[in-house]
Order: structure tokens, then sequence, then C-alpha cells
């Protein structure tokens, strides 16, 4: 049985679908307001894993993952660039879907806009006020009244006299309460605006998951997903929100993955230390990326830097380089989970999604097959690492891919050219000559491999 570690209760708990057979799970997607980086990357390689899983245990997988479209940071930055709000979130939304599918990640069930929403949030929203759980104050904002909610706080696991010591709030005259958070924000010149009970605005950045999770999955659903900055407040807030408006819970398991780290520190705009993905493809291929994120545990810390993805990069190059003679385009098999290695990978997957061992399975199977040479353990081999959405491209075309998507003096064209120099020069015994080419390709990182076929290359 899948077991997952839920931030709710703190640890791991057998996982039961409110539906049997059937699972929702909404995740807190990107602010589209510059390109993606890194922990980005992460909480969407992540969860992409998790649903892959899910759904190769069986389960009828119903997938969302939201796209907040309109914010501070977004009206801001819209402003800078002189540009309407709807062109700067296109364009970003558009970029997001680029690098997530040069990820592997698998479009969600949907992917729903905040913009497309608003009327459903201000429904939820008067269902909280009408509760006494939300006030109207003087200058047109609406606030949750915190302290009215009993349970304020289960999923952080921080008391309201806690929070009110040791958290950093604003002071703002119009709340009753610093811990009070904005419901509705009311409309100021030049920005994106929606009419209201109270007045034109617009929604905070909180009531936009409760409102788009309960439309797409309903009330109740299994589990909810984010990175782990969005525990407190944005989880806390959510389910503030939700169960305060329908008295009973929200969510059965909240998932939260860890840290991106640069030197010790959370990889963040705000500190100037993130990476986007776009910057961090010009030098490493998709895989490779997805692979360094994969082979770290979902809730741990992940350690960015040159030297870890170098390090991903060879380990991949391992397990690529025993698949070399399968079938290009053959047919995955069928995986049989009673094979000792198939259920050694299931148990550590069901162990609360441990990619680490997992991967650690396919490496076993690598030297299985670099022993005797097994199309059976190619084959397990590939079809588990499918699972974890790796090893699908042809191993040739994975060791001719560039290492970086820069523009490079040594294209496959040129490189099939000096190949073709290279023949004819042994042919016609001018062995220096086929040496010097050999060399100067070894020297640029791109290794010729003859066989009785012919040469083929690869980059190293």
């Amino acid at each position: 049985m899948l077991k997952i570690h839920n931030s709710l209760v703190r640890h791991k708990q057998d996982f039961v679908p409110l539906i049997p057979g059937k699972v929702r799970i909404y995740v807190c997607g990107m602010t589209v307001y510059d390109y993606c980086h890194l922990g980005h990357a992460r909480m969407m390689v992540v969860f992409d894993m998790v649903v892959r899983w899910l759904r190769a245990s069986g389960l009828d997988v119903t997938y969302v993952r939201n796209i907040t479209d309109v914010d501070d940071k977004i009206i801001k930055r819209a402003q800078e660039n002189d540009e309407p709000v709807e062109i700067l979130t296109t364009r970003f939304i558009r970029a997001m879907e680029e690098d997530a599918a040069a990820l592997g990640v698998v479009p969600p069930s949907c992917e729903p806009r905040a913009t497309r929403h608003v009327e459903k949030m201000v429904a939820m929203i008067r269902t909280l006020v009408d509760k006494n759980l939300a006030y109207a104050a003087a200058n047109g904002d609406v606030y949750y009244a915190v302290h009215r909610f009993p349970d304020y706080g289960k999923l952080s696991g921080k008391s309201l006299d806690d929070l009110r010591a040791g958290e950093r709030v604003i002071i703002d005259p119009h709340k009753k309460d610093p811990l009070d958070f904005v419901l509705w924000k009311a409309a100021k010149p030049g920005e994106p605006q929606w009419d209201s009970p109270w007045g034109a605005g617009r929604p905070g950045w909180h009531i936009e998951c409760s409102a788009m999770s309960e439309y797409y999955l309903g009330e109740h659903f299994d589990i909810h997903g984010g990175g782990q900055d969005l525990q407190f407040p944005h989880h806390e807030n959510e389910i503030a929100q939700s169960e305060g408006a329908h008295d009973h819970p929200f969510v059965n398991y909240w998932m939260h993955n860890g840290f991106v780290r640069v030197n010790d520190e959370k990889m963040s705009k705000s500190l100037g230390n993130f990476f986007t993905v776009r910057e961090i493809l010009t030098r490493y291929q998709p895989e490779v990326v997805r692979f360094f994120i994969l082979r770290a545990h979902y809730r741990s810390p992940l350690h960015y830097s040159d030297q870890h993805l170098e390090d991903a990069k060879r380990a991949l190059d391992r397990l690529y380089t025993a698949l070399k003679g399968s079938d290009a385009g053959e047919a995955a098999a069928p995986i049989d989970w009673s094979a000792p290695h198939a259920r050694r990978f299931r148990d550590a997957m069901n162990d609360d999604f441990n990619t680490p061992d997992a991967i650690a399975v396919l490496f076993d199977l690598a030297n299985e097959v670099n022993k005797t040479g097994s199309r059976a353990d190619m084959a397990l081999m590939k079809a588990l690492a499918g699972v974890l959405g790796l090893l699908q491209q042809d191993t040739q075309r994975y060791f001719q891919d560039a290492a970086t998507t820069e523009a490079s003096a040594f294209t496959p064209e040129r490189i099939e050219q000096m190949i073709q120099r290279r023949l004819i020069a042994r042919t016609n015994k001018n062995y220096s000559d086929a040496d010097c080419i050999r060399k100067e390709l070894l020297d640029a990182g791109i290794v010729l491999e003859d066989d009785p076929e012919g040469t083929t290359w690869r980059r190293v």
C-alpha cells in the first residue's frame, strides 16, 4: 500500500482515496510574471512524478494545477514594462509550458487561471462574510478574521499566540487583527478589477486556490501539494477559507516538496540567487535536469551546483550506456510487478515516493545488463524508468544531443562531415589525418566509436 508523508499530521499514512480507484489532486502552480526558476521546475517535476506513479498504480487521477495570472507582482511588472497584464501573463504562460514540456512534465488534467474564476471567488468570500468569518473594512478591502477559525495553525503547527509573537506582520489600521489576511482588494487606478458586493476590486492570492479547487475537485478531495514555502501562510489560509466556508475537512493529505538551495540558502528571486530553467537548459540536457531533481527525495533539500548537475549527467550517461543495443522503437512491455527488481522499485515508490531508492534499482539493472546483455533486463529497465519519465530517448540520440542548446561550433551536421572526412582519410591510409580529426572532436567533448556497422558519436 502507498504511504504518503502527510504534512498535516507530520508522519506517513496509508493512502486511502476518498473514492475507491480515483484520486483528486490539486497543486499550487506558478505566478506568471517571469520565467520559471529551478524551484518551480522541482515542483512541476515532483508532482508529475507523483501523478505518474498514481496512474501506474492503476488509479484514475484528476490533476489540477492552477495559474496565478493576477496579483501585485504581475501588476508591478506589467507597469514597469508598460504593457497590459494579459499580454505579460500570456507570454510567461507560454514560456512556462515550454519549460515544462522540455522537462518531460505531462500537462495536468486542467490548468485553471485565476482571472477566469473570479465569480467563484466572490461567491466564497460572500459565504465567509455571511458566516462572520470575514469582514469588509472601511477601505473597501475584505479580510478573513483568523481568530474566528479555531483550527487556524494546524497545518503549520503554530498557534495564534506564537504567530503574533514570532512572525513579522505588516501593521494595517484597517485590520482587526494583524494576522487577518485579505480576501478582496479594493480597486486602484490602472489595475485589473471586477465587480463585487464590496465594490470594484480583485481577489487576494489565497482565495483563488480555495475557490478553484472546490470548482474542479469538490469541497473535499484527496491530495493538495506545493512547495514547502507555501505551507504557511498560503496553505494554512486555504484551510481556514475552505473549512470555514463548508464546515468539514478540506484535504486529506498535504504534500510539500523541499527547497532548492544554493550555497546553503533557499533559491529565491528576492535573494537574487535563482537560476531560470532556460538558463540551465543552455548547459544541460532537459533529462539531466529531470534526473537531478528526481535523484533526491522530494521532501529533502535539493542542492544546486554545477558539480551536482555534472554528477547527475555522468550517472544518467551510465544508465543510457547500459541500454546501447536496445531497440529504439520497441514498444514498452507491461511490467511484471512480481519480478524482484520491479517489486523493489514498487516498494520504494510506495514508501512516500522514494525516488532515490527507485533509481538505485535502475542502476542495479544496468549492472546486470552490463554483465549479461540481457534484453529482458533492458526492457524492464526502460519500462520502470518510464514510470519516472526517464530513459525514453533513443540511446544514440541521447548521446548525440548537445549538452547545451547554445550555438555550437560542433553541430551534428559538422560532426557528420568530419566523420566522413576521417573515413576518407582512413580509406586512403592517411591515418595521421584521421587521428587528428578524432582528436579535434575529442578535445571538443565528442567521442567517436567505431564498430563493424560504421562510426557513431556521442558527447561527454
